[in-house]
């Protein structure tokens, strides 16, 4: 399981990942299970069942708990169902659900542009409002964005994904400053380039490039993107507000 070798103590957390089918959210949720914490694995529709079981299924066998939990957090209605069906404690949101679209701006569809704006942006605030609904409840929470290193970049053929992901930067920084003096805290993570099923497509000679602009030489695994999210959800970042950690091998410098 993602995390093995990173240690910090959740036990008796709740935790929710949104997008945690595959990829990043899939290895959050479970180095966040094996570090103690109840997670419920989201995914947003019948195709991605079996994968979000999967997860739930590794959890299961390194003695974790979990569950799945489907919606399409772009759907307001949606989410309101799944958080209904959480109960009263969430100790940890971890807004995670993207996809993943290239085209240069003259030939972007519009219904792509706001599919992905919709998954990313309306998704973690949809997910946050509720999320806050119930930490302002308990006085506590660890509300954990993700964005991308691209927000600072940019990236050519990806003006609507890393517009979403600055937004989500924006939004992260603005929660902050509303909820800061409260014990709640909201930060993002911005991974780098990382080995998931958004570049199982790209040609080889494409990734090469990519790799050729990261100091560390390579493009990142789930596991050297686990830590940020265990450490912004740990007891540790309490004095952590409207931060971004960036692990992404020194391809930019925040």
């Amino acid at each position: 399981m993602a995390g093995d070798a990173i240690s910090v103590n959740l036990a008796g957390k709740t935790a929710l990942v949104t997008g945690a089918s595959s990829g990043i959210g899939a290895a959050v949720a479970e180095a966040l299970a094996i570090n103690g914490a109840t997670v419920w694995v989201n995914y947003p529709d019948e195709a991605t069942a079996e994968a979000a079981q999967s997860t739930v299924s590794r959890i299961h066998e390194a003695g974790g708990a979990a569950q799945t939990v489907q919606a399409d957090v772009s759907s307001e209605s949606d989410v309101l169902r799944m958080f209904g069906a959480l109960g009263p404690d969430l100790d940890i949101m971890v807004n995670n659900a993207g996809i993943a679209h290239s085209s240069p701006i003259e030939a972007l569809e519009v219904g792509d542009f706001d599919r992905l704006i919709g998954v990313h942006l309306r998704g973690t605030f949809l997910c946050t409002k509720s999320a806050l609904k119930m930490m302002y409840v308990r006085n506590s929470g660890r509300i954990i964005n993700t964005a991308s290193q691209l927000a600072y970049i940019g990236a050519p053929g990806f003006s609507h994904y890393t517009a979403a992901k600055g937004a989500i930067l924006s939004f992260t920084r603005s929660l902050a400053l509303e909820i800061g003096d409260r014990p709640i805290t909201a930060n993002c993570v911005a991974p780098g380039a990382t080995m998931t099923p958004i570049l199982a497509d790209v040609p080889e000679d494409i990734l090469d490039g990519i790799r050729q602009n990261i100091p560390a030489g390579r493009i990142a695994e789930v596991q050297d993107i686990v830590g940020a999210y265990l450490f912004l959800a740990s007891d540790a970042a309490g004095h952590f507000r409207g931060q971004c950690l960036s692990p992404n091998g020194g391809d930019a410098f925040l």
